[in-house]
C-alpha cells in the first residue's frame, strides 16, 4: 500500500505502540462500566483514575482538576458556554487566531446577550498589546487565548496576558493548550498562579487515541455542564466514560513528557533544515519572527494555490496540510493568516508542515527535492496557461 511520508502531526498523530498496549485490555477483557459497584466496574474506575493522575502529572495539575471529555472541541465549548451560564453576561474576549471551536461558541454567546471582542494580532500572530489593553478596559468576564497556534505554531505568552487580566475585574481565563502539550513544558500550578483558570488538552495530538480530551479546571471556577445526566466527571460531563480511550490518553501523557528536551531539539533541527530549504525556494514563512512550536512551519509561495500544492505533494509521497484539519473543507483563506494581515492571495497558497518525532533529516531533504520539482512543474503549467 502506498504510504506517503507523514508531515501532518498537528492534525493528528500515529497511535504510539505503548499506548495501544495500554488500551488493549480495556477493548477486550476489562469491559466494566466505571460507575458499576462490582469488581468489573471497580477495575474500570481504577483505570480511569490512574489515567487522570497521569494527565495531571504531565501538566503540573492535581488529579481532581482534570475533567475528561470526548475531544478538544467539546472541551472548549464546555468552558466557554459552561462559564457563560454561570456568570452575568458581559464581554467575552478571544483572540482572532483561535481555533474555530473557540471562535464559534464565542460568537454564539454574542447572540445570547454577550458582547464579543476578537483580539487583533500583529504580523507574527501574537496578541496586539494595544488591543488587549482596550479589551481589558471593558472588564471582561471571560477570556480565551490559545497557548500555541495550530496553523502557525506561534506561542502566546499566556501567563503574562493572564497576569495583566487580573486587575480587570478578575475574568476567568482559559487557554487552548492542545498543540502545546508534549511539545512545550506545561505547569498548570504556575499558570494558575498567573491567572489562568483552565486548559484544554487532547489525546490524539500526542500519540494517543481520538475520542479523549480533558479540561484542566481551577476548582474555584463554576461551570454549567453541556451534557446533563448521571453526574460523571464532577457533574460536568455526564455519560459513561470511554475507558479505553482515557487509559490511552493517560499513557500518551506519560510518554509525552519523557525526553521532552531531546525531542524538542530533534524537531527544531528538522524545522531549521526545512525552512532553510524553503527560503532557498522563495517561500514566505508565517510567524517566523515569533516564538513557535519546534515542529511547525506554515508557508506559501506567491501565485500558487495551497490546495493544489497539497494535492501534488500527496501524489509525490508527502502528507501535508493547507491549514487546520477541522476547517480544511473550506476553500477560504486561513482566518489566522488574514488576522495577521497576510494578503488573501498569498494566504490562499498556505501549506503547513508539522513534524513528528519519527520524521528524519533525510525525509526533510526528500520533501524539499519533491517540492522544488513540483514548483517547477506548476510554474511551467501556469506559464503555458498564460
Amino acid at each position: 500500500m502506498f504510504a506517503p511520508v507523514y508531515f501532518d502531526h498537528n492534525a493528528t498523530t500515529p497511535l504510539a505502540p505503548e499506548v495501544l498496549e495500554a488500551m488493549l485490555p480495556y477493548l477486550r477483557d476489562q469491559y466494566g462500566n466505571p460507575s458499576s459497584r462490582h469488581e468489573y466496574g471497580r477495575a474500570a474506575r481504577r483505570a480511569v483514575e490512574e489515567a487522570r493522575a497521569q494527565v495531571a502529572e504531565a501538566v503540573g495539575a492535581h488529579p481532581t482538576e482534570v475533567i475528561f471529555t470526548s475531544g478538544g472541541s467539546e472541551t472548549n465549548n464546555l468552558f466557554l458556554k459552561g462559564a457563560a451560564a454561570c456568570r452575568r453576561s458581559g464581554w467575552v474576549v478571544v483572540s482572532g487566531v483561535e481555533h474555530p471551536c473557540v471562535l464559534e461558541p464565542a460568537r454564539q454567546l454574542g447572540h445570547q446577550g454577550w458582547q464579543v471582542h476578537e483580539l487583533a494580532v500583529d504580523g507574527d500572530g501574537r496578541v496586539a498589546e494595544a488591543d488587549f489593553a482596550i479589551a481589558l478596559a471593558r472588564r471582561p468576564n471571560l477570556i480565551s487565548v490559545m497557548l500555541a497556534n495550530n496553523e502557525t505554531g506561534v506561542v502566546q505568552d499566556v501567563a503574562a496576558l493572564a497576569e495583566r487580566a487580573k486587575g480587570a475585574g478578575s475574568p476567568w481565563f482559559h487557554s487552548d493548550a492542545i498543540q502545546a502539550l508534549g511539545k512545550l513544558p506545561l505547569d498548570f500550578r504556575a499558570l494558575n498562579a498567573a491567572g489562568v483558570h483552565a486548559l484544554t488538552l487532547s489525546a490524539h495530538k500526542i500519540g494517543g487515541p481520538k475520542g479523549a480530551a480533558a479540561l484542566v479546571l481551577d476548582k474555584r471556577v463554576e461551570l454549567a455542564p453541556l451534557i446533563a445526566g448521571g453526574g460523571q466527571e464532577r457533574n460536568l460531563r455526564s455519560g459513561t466514560e470511554n475507558v479505553a480511550a482515557i487509559v490511552g490518553f493517560g499513557a500518551a501523557c506519560a510518554l509525552s513528557v519523557q525526553n521532552m528536551e531531546q525531542k524538542r531539539r530533534h524537531l527544531q533541527d528538522l524545522r531549521q533544515a526545512l525552512e532553510a530549504g524553503l527560503g532557498a525556494l522563495g517561500a514566505t514563512v508565517f510567524g517566523a519572527g515569533a516564538p513557535r512550536l519546534p515542529n511547525t512551519s506554515f508557508f506559501a509561495f506567491p501565485g500558487l494555490d495551497g490546495e493544489t500544492l497539497v494535492g501534488q505533494l500527496d501524489r509525490a509521497g508527502f502528507a501535508v496540510a493547507s491549514g487546520s484539519a477541522c476547517s480544511s473543507v473550506q476553500r477560504e483563506p486561513s482566518h489566522v493568516l488574514l488576522s495577521m494581515g497576510v494578503a488573501p492571495d498569498l494566504a490562499k497558497g498556505a501549506v503547513r508542515v508539522s513534524l513528528g518525532r519519527e520524521n528524519t533529516a533525510a525525509q526533510v531533504q526528500e520533501f524539499l527535492a519533491a517540492l522544488g520539482a513540483t514548483l517547477q512543474r506548476l510554474t511551467h503549467l501556469a506559464a503555458i496557461a498564460v
